[in-house]
């Protein structure tokens, strides 16, 4: 492996002392380790040393690790290991980006938990260089300054598990939500009912003129387009039966491709799970007008045809397995 570079952030002077010394021998050979004692240390440090990696604790002084992480993964998209001494901070971790998460040494040598550490950043950084953070196209617009007033969201084969997993791990403040899941008619009426008994939000079937509400989720009929159209300074859903587009109605392509030319780089948009090609091309388009992007990865795919072919088009600003997609939403999102 080549050398790898490695921010640790952690309030306690010993542990970064610990961490200097032991993670130093069993990282490949021209590795370096910078440590910051706060997040406020660790912005500066990430621009100035641009680590390949970052570890980071929860409980500091000043700001603690996971409103940090939240913060930071809305402008960069930084892959991080949480490393802290309570196991419960797990589930928060992840919701917020972290790629991993590991406990401080308890009940095991530390010789065992630097070797566990090292073998995780090894596995980050080579995720890394197989290609799953693309690199954004040249008209990305900047993040920074840019309010999400709309989060949409494209699936077919699995993706009614895979999005009622992440919209179940949501939380407002949310700006509305618009999805499009291949699925019969009638079964789109009882997918939305699912989705507002078992979340947060409030969920409902999309009909024609619905006024796009935030901490609201649209899911598209099963035999209607669903697009969004911009006007009078609010969003609202345009829904109409159509020819078939990628063999489907409604089209994930058809609401990427609106959400592109109506909201732009005030967009975030999502595609998961399915067989095809169907929403590769619309959500390239919102990559290009600026909006966040983000594509679900092969391992966590029931099947992996519709993110890689995003993926493949340069659609996808990130890859991120199923259960880091709910932290990177409300990362870019959240507080609408």
């Amino acid at each position: 492996m080549q050398p790898v570079r490695v921010l640790l952030v952690d309030d306690s002077l010993f542990f970064r002392s610990l961490m200097e010394r032991e993670l130093g021998r069993v990282l490949p050979p021209g590795s370096r380790l910078e440590t910051a004692g706060d997040p406020f240390e660790a912005r500066d440090a990430i621009l100035r040393f641009v680590p390949d990696v970052m570890i980071l604790d929860v409980e500091m002084p000043r700001m603690d690790g996971i409103e940090f992480l939240t913060k930071l993964l809305a402008q960069y998209d930084q892959p991080t290991i949480v490393v802290t001494g309570d196991a419960r901070y797990e589930p928060l971790a992840r919701a917020a980006g972290a790629r991993d998460f590991l406990q401080k040494p308890v009940g095991c040598s530390p010789q065992l938990f630097f070797t566990e550490l090292a073998r995780r950043i090894e596995r980050i950084v080579m995720q890394a260089n197989a290609g799953n953070i693309a690199p954004p196209p040249s008209s990305q617009v900047p993040a920074k300054n840019r309010r999400i007033t709309l989060i949409a969201l494209g699936a077919s084969t699995g993706g009614t598990e895979a999005l009622a997993t992440v919209i179940h791990s949501l939380v407002p403040p949310l700006p509305p939500i618009v999805i499009v899941q291949h699925i019969p008619p009638g079964f789109s009426y009882m997918f939305a009912k699912r989705l507002d008994r078992e979340s947060a939000l409030h969920a409902k079937e999309a009909q024609d003129g619905d006024v796009l509400e935030a901490d609201h989720i649209y899911v598209a009929p099963g035999d209607q387009h669903l697009r969004v159209r911009a006007a009078g300074g609010r969003l609202t859903a345009a829904c109409a039966k159509g020819a078939r587009v990628n063999g489907h109605c409604p089209s994930v392509d058809v609401l990427f491709r609106s959400v592109a030319e109506q909201v732009g780089s005030h967009a975030l948009g999502a595609i998961f799970t399915g067989m095809g090609a169907d929403g590769a091309e619309g959500l390239r388009l919102m990559r290009e007008a600026g909006a966040h992007t983000i594509g679900q990865d092969e391992r966590s795919c029931v099947v992996y045809g519709m993110p890689r072919a995003a993926y493949e088009l340069g659609a996808v600003e990130r890859q991120l397995p199923l259960d880091a997609i709910p932290g990177a939403i409300l990362a870019l999102a959240g507080h609408a």
